[in-house]
């Protein structure tokens, strides 16, 4: 009864050892790993790739990934027996020699078999199946803006590392057309809403612009055959041709002139006759023209400039003050010319008056003293009298002598009959509307 038993358990033990093996055996993975092939290899690599798993003698199925740009891979297996022989696909190869096989396209899957044949008739089959990845180049190798068959300038030059630019066009251009080269022809591209397909390359789509002035945004998207996707981005600007002026205004003496632009040209401030000198504002209609008022530049993106403190000219003449705006392409621009006239002077008075021989009286002049008496001996047969403009422009008379303008000064010699003689100088302003009469009475000594 006891060796019954002892019989019982040693069959249980071989049973349970048999279901772990067969269990083992059902949980194998594809890289089919056998205890004991019968005719094994040393090593086997492929070049270029990794063999997945690595190797082992008893593992028998790989795969290996190669890069899209290879065309083939080498195989190279090592034989553990130097009696062994063996075969890559076919073809009775060396140990350690490297055999080439070429790959299918890109995406594709190449099965490679090394069968090992022993001495004593026994084989082993190691299968490798090698994936030519799909290429991941999302890449542009160029990208040109025309507008007919002239090239745009992009802004940076292109480079596949930079996706967005800038290019400008001329206020006249409507559309252009956009033209991209797939660096891997077999990439998909959308240009706009252009689709351009596989295989198409290069690919072109016309683009229409927005108003003067305004940017239209373009996006190129590229898509590698393996699904990887790269946008790139142009923004193509077409140049406003505004050179306006939407608001122009002189300042004198804290006074302002506004200029009416909606008036045609020519355009004329008046300035009183004491202005000097006058500040210039003007407003671009597009902030992106430039600007110059006189020698001053005011550059794109400054909407709006001032220039002080612009001298003019004497009174009762003219100043021209220009505005030059030129537009943002660079091509139309407006010349505003502004008149500033100063007013003619109204000063009618002198600045000096002596009479010799005597002296006036009262005592010293006084511009704004018009009467004056001079006693003089009674042997005196005539004076002179000497007289000076406070405005060189005004127009001085007296007995008859005219002292014209641009004259400073003047003189006139008055002889006396009599005991009292009266002499009247007389002095118009530049505006030939004032006017300053000065009386001189020489009066002989008894």
């Amino acid at each position: 009864m006891k060796r019954n038993l002892i019989f019982t358990r040693q069959w249980l033990v071989t049973a349970l050892f048999l279901v772990i093996s067969l269990s083992s055996y059902g949980c194998a993975d594809t890289a089919s790993v056998s205890e004991d092939v019968a005719a094994p290899l040393a090593s086997l690599t492929v070049t270029p790739g990794a063999l997945q798993p690595a190797f082992f003698a008893n593992t028998t199925n790989y795969a290996v990934n190669a890069p899209t740009s290879a065309t083939s891979v080498t195989v190279t297996a090592v034989l553990k027996a130097n009696t062994d022989t063996m075969t890559i696909n076919g073809v009775t190869t060396t140990s350690g020699q490297g055999r080439s096989i070429p790959l299918g396209a890109p995406g594709s899957i190449t099965a490679i078999v090394i069968v090992v044949f022993s001495q004593a008739g026994l084989e082993t089959t190691y299968t490798i199946n090698v994936t030519r990845l799909l290429s991941s180049d999302n890449n542009l190798s160029a990208l040109t803006v025309k507008v007919g068959s002239a090239n745009q300038l992009l802004a940076p030059p292109f480079s596949l590392d930079t996706v967005d630019y800038t290019v400008d066009v001329q206020t006249s251009v409507l559309s252009v057309t956009v033209t991209a080269t797939k660096s891997d022809p077999n990439a998909a591209m959308l240009i706009g809403s252009a689709t351009v397909p596989p295989g198409t390359n290069p690919g072109q789509a016309p683009i229409t612009l927005g108003a003067p002035g305004e940017i239209t945004p373009v996006t190129i998207e590229v898509t590698a055959p393996n699904g990887n996707k790269k946008t790139y981005t142009l923004s193509i600007k077409r140049l406003s041709g505004d050179s306006t002026l939407s608001a122009l205004i002189v300042t004198a003496k804290a006074v302002a002139h506004p200029v009416d632009l909606n008036t045609p040209p020519p355009y004329t401030v008046n300035v009183a006759t004491n202005v000097t000198k006058v500040d210039v504002s003007a407003t671009k209609s597009d902030p992106n023209a430039v600007m110059a008022i006189g020698s001053e530049t005011f550059p794109a993106g400054t909407p709006s400039g001032s220039v002080l403190d612009i001298p003019i000219g004497a009174p009762g003449s003219d100043t021209l003050i220009s505005i030059i705006v030129t537009a943002q392409n660079g091509v139309d621009s407006t010349t505003y010319t502004v008149t500033v006239h100063r007013a003619a002077s109204d000063d009618s008075t002198l600045s000096a008056l002596s009479v010799a021989p005597g002296s006036l009286d009262p005592s010293p002049f006084d511009p704004n003293q018009v009467n004056y008496t001079v006693n003089v001996d009674n042997s005196t047969t005539s004076v002179i009298i000497s007289a000076t403009k406070s405005d060189s422009q005004a127009t001085m008379s007296a007995l008859g002598s005219v002292i014209a303008p641009g004259t400073p000064s003047g003189q006139v010699i008055v002889p006396l009959s009599g005991t009292i003689t009266e002499v009247v100088i007389t002095v118009i302003a530049q505006d030939m509307t004032s006017q300053t009469s000065y009386t001189i009475t020489v009066i002989l000594a008894p």
